[in-house]
């Protein structure tokens, strides 16, 4: 797979996902955060299912053992911190806002994989998580003087997501499971949040989930199943750097579907901030290897 094909599938999950903050806000005026995430991540395993087991008869895939199943975990664990504290962060933040502030894995995600494995990304990957960032910032109207308890904890998610986004390039291709790695991390988040649902104060009713249902579909097959599984699998040819500034496209889709749906204002800063998360995929994009094949790369087992 060429780098500007992975590159155009990330663009497509963060299209999906911009899509999906809609979908984790509006559900919340039927049930809670923790049971957004338990029943939207247990519907996105349900889906994955059959494609995992698929993949298990293969013969061409390595072999399953306790190590690959705990990096699987580690992932999941990654996920359902980001996913946990921005679902949470979305009661007390706008959608934009946490379009922003999630965001900011752009520019940690490298961060954090020269910290825990000496990962150098490419030097133009800087100038363009700068700008992507910028962009974010721009989309959010400039304006941070006064950051909510729903910010703090979304600027909690986006070190999470860049912990996940890391891990999933460190690890994805020396397990050669796709599918399954996608399934396994949903079902991590899932059992995680439902454990703590009793724990939050939170209640579960059959009418609020039946009126949740429309959005728990949504945010499970499409930003669940379809959009984490482009993303894992795009990951295998390109680095966790490069990815984190093609997902990062989720906030300008996020910001422009709020203002068509939700009614929150899209003005001059936040078009020039959808212009400059295009050059810093632009940019990216264009650079002087954009014509080599990638084939996955190594990774320690």
């Amino acid at each position: 797979m060429s780098r500007w094909i992975a590159n155009l599938m990330l663009l497509g999950a963060g299209a999906v996902w911009g899509m999906g903050f809609i979908a984790q806000s509006t559900a919340m005026d039927h049930i809670g955060p923790l049971s957004f995430v338990a029943f939207r991540f247990l519907i996105a395993a349900i889906v994955l299912l059959p494609f995992a087991w698929r993949e298990s008869k293969r013969t061409d895939v390595p072999a399953i053992d306790a190590g690959v199943l705990l990096r699987f975990g580690l992932i999941g664990a990654a996920m359902f911190g980001g996913m946990a504290t921005q679902q949470v962060g979305l009661v007390t933040t706008t959608v934009s806002n946490s379009g922003f502030l999630t965001g900011l894995y752009v520019v940690l995600t490298p961060l954090v994989a020269i910290v825990l494995f000496r990962e150098y990304p490419p030097l133009v990957v800087w100038p363009g998580a700068a700008l992507a960032l910028l962009g974010i910032f721009l989309l959010s109207g400039g304006d941070l003087a006064a950051l909510s308890k729903g910010d703090v904890l979304t600027i909690v998610s986006a070190v999470f997501w860049a912990l996940q986004v890391v891990l999933i390039a460190r690890f994805v291709v020396s397990s050669g499971r796709p599918f399954l790695l996608a399934a396994a991390q949903f079902t991590v988040v899932a059992v995680l949040a439902a454990m703590l649902i009793p724990f939050s104060g939170e209640t579960v009713q059959l009418e609020s989930m039946l009126s949740a249902l429309p959005h728990l579909i949504y945010a499970g097959v499409f930003a669940g199943a379809l959009a984490f599984t482009l993303q894992i699998v795009a990951q295998r040819y390109t680095t966790s750097s490069q990815a984190a500034i093609f997902l990062s496209s989720e906030a300008p889709f996020a910001a422009l579907l709020g203002a068509v749906i939700l009614g929150e204002r899209l003005g001059t800063l936040g078009l020039l901030g959808c212009a400059a998360i295009l050059a810093s995929m632009l940019l990216v994009e264009l650079a002087p290897d954009r014509n080599r094949k990638l084939e996955p790369p190594r990774a320690d087992a």
